[in-house]
């Protein structure tokens, strides 16, 4: 097998109603689609959901660097066996740019290439991604066989708080993230969540970056009373050192979001014992395999980790995640899947929206899964470049 040629698509996907947390407010999502041509005729796509307050990256860098890598001397050999795709996939390095000092500046650029290769190679041997942990040395200890995956929800900001914890409990939820350090009177919104959600949901909070560290035992201890399982990335990532100090004179677990982009970033969070999780976005940490060397350093060092999502993920990294989710053990938490509830219009032809329950089954066809609905491309499509591999 031999790749032909990729091509890059940035999109604008509108979202039903705005999504907003403590750092940003969204109406729609720019995301960056990649399309993998083998010289067989085969198709792969992957996604990346590029974030320039997360890891510098927006959909125009990520053209840039597209066209600034030799994609010939990168991605132009032979491939027959997972060994080979695998080594394909990691001798990819975009160019960089010096927007991001953090080893992270081509994330979401490197997880879209990389899915599209992986999705391509698995259509092409008739097998689902999700075989690729057996193949993959570093993964060993994370290798687990899962037939449905439980998908957590979230309760963003805004009105209407006591309707949106009743029907997540009424969905039969068992997780559910609530966003909090957005100005709110973030006690009275527990209160009210968590009397309407019920006594036995696990209720985690995510501060995305809102707070300071001296300002943690004051922001945390009166909302303990709610049995909250962590708080995520509480402070901005550059404070990270300061968080690690205040650690012990916290209650609530920790979990790193914004702080975690990299297998160095993960290195240093524990070295610095700054946390007890790590929060794993394939388009975040840059891609699939990326991902599993971050979950398995987490595990290795006693740590838990989740699988994330960024909001406005379409059903292609919904299908990456649900491969990686069905193939990995010990996941705390799981979640994306929201594609019917979340778009106006699907991007794929495969709906993956989980069901009652956060439920969905595991995907077992070859590659992701999925296909892309060409006409829905073309409407929500703002840019598009091909770019010769071989």
């Amino acid at each position: 097998m031999r790749i032909r040629k990729l091509t890059a698509w940035h999109v604008c996907l509108p979202l039903k109603r705005p999504f907003s947390h403590a750092s940003h407010v969204r109406q729609a999502s720019e995301n960056v689609l990649v399309e993998c041509v083998l010289h067989s005729g085969t198709t792969g796509w992957g996604e990346g959901v590029p974030r320039e307050y997360v890891t510098g990256e927006t959909p125009r860098t990520c053209f840039d660097q597209l066209a600034e890598t030799c994609l010939e001397e990168q991605l132009s050999g032979e491939f027959d066996s997972w060994k080979d795709v695998i080594t394909i996939c990691e001798r990819f390095q975009p160019a960089q740019t010096d927007k991001n000092p953090r080893d992270s500046g081509s994330n979401a650029l490197k997880c879209a290439v990389e899915l599209s290769i992986l999705d391509a190679f698995a259509q092409e041997i008739g097998v689902p991604v999700s075989q690729l942990v057996n193949h993959f040395p570093p993964a060993q200890s994370l290798r687990a066989k899962i037939n449905e995956v439980r998908y957590s929800t979230v309760i963003g900001f805004g009105r209407r708080l006591r309707n949106k914890a009743l029907k997540m409990r009424l969905y039969g939820f068992r997780h559910c993230k609530v966003k909090v350090g957005a100005g709110d009177d973030d006690v009275s919104r527990l209160r009210t969540i968590r009397r309407w959600i019920g006594p036995d949901v696990d209720l985690r909070i995510d501060a995305n970056e809102a707070w300071l560290p001296d300002e943690l035992p004051g922001r945390l201890e009166p909302l303990e009373q709610f049995k909250i399982r962590s708080v995520e990335q509480p402070c901005p990532h550059g404070m990270l050192t300061e968080l690690a100090s205040r650690k012990s004179q916290l209650a609530l677990p920790i979990m790193l979001d914004e702080s975690v982009t990299s297998l160095g970033d993960g290195k240093r969070a524990i070295e610095l014992g700054a946390c007890d999780s790590f929060n794993i976005r394939l388009s975040k940490c840059g891609g699939y395999l990326a991902s599993l060397r971050l979950a398995a350093l987490a595990q290795h060092a006693g740590l838990g980790y989740q699988l994330g999502c960024h909001p406005g993920e379409s059903g292609i990294l919904s299908a990456a995640g649900r491969h990686w989710a069905s193939s990995v053990g010990g996941i705390q938490y799981v979640e994306g899947s929201y594609d019917r509830h979340l778009f106006r219009q699907l991007l794929t032809h495969e709906d993956l929206t989980f069901g009652y329950g956060g439920r969905a089954p595991a995907l077992t066809g070859p590659g992701l899964g999925v296909t892309v609905n060409p006409q829905v491309l073309r409407d929500v499509a703002i840019r598009e470049q091909t770019f010769p591999v071989s």
